[in-house]
């Protein structure tokens, strides 16, 4: 086995437990709405998850471990690509913002402002800013 392989088997690894983490956000209520499984295909096709990988997380996501990043930048990192994809898609309906607070508080944001942090993420993404400029304003919130 190459490093290469390594790497690519490390970063799949990583991608599905991500996506599983987010299903088991979104099987909170115990069920997954339409606009749940809408944002779930999306995040599946984005983070190159297989078809079959997919199935198999959806019935057995508690086996997934939940690794919140340690590191607040990938926090932010996260959050700057959920942001995108919900933008991008424009579906950032009350319930994708729902679900995306909720993502906010897996990555590890406090509950008590994880609201703000997302509408001031959403509001970025809308004016076109970059990673790191997304960032950094997000860091100067919490100063």
């Amino acid at each position: 086995m190459s490093i290469l392989d390594l790497f690519d088997s490390g970063f799949k690894k990583r991608n599905e437990d991500h996506f599983a983490a987010i299903v088991r956000v979104a099987m909170d209520d115990g069920i997954i709405s339409d606009e749940e499984k809408a944002f779930l295909d999306r995040l599946a096709r984005n983070l190159d998850i297989s078809e079959a990988k997919y199935k198999q997380i959806l019935k057995d996501y508690q086996s997934h471990p939940i690794n919140p990043p340690t590191s607040y930048d990938r926090r932010l990192e996260r959050l700057y690509d959920l942001a995108r994809m919900v933008y991008a898609d424009k579906i950032k309906g009350e319930n994708e913002i729902v679900l995306l607070k909720k993502i906010g508080v897996g990555l590890g944001f406090s509950p008590n402002n994880v609201g703000y942090i997302v509408d001031k993420a959403m509001n970025l993404i809308a004016e076109g800013v970059d990673l790191d400029t997304f960032t950094e304003e997000i860091r100067q919130m919490n100063r």
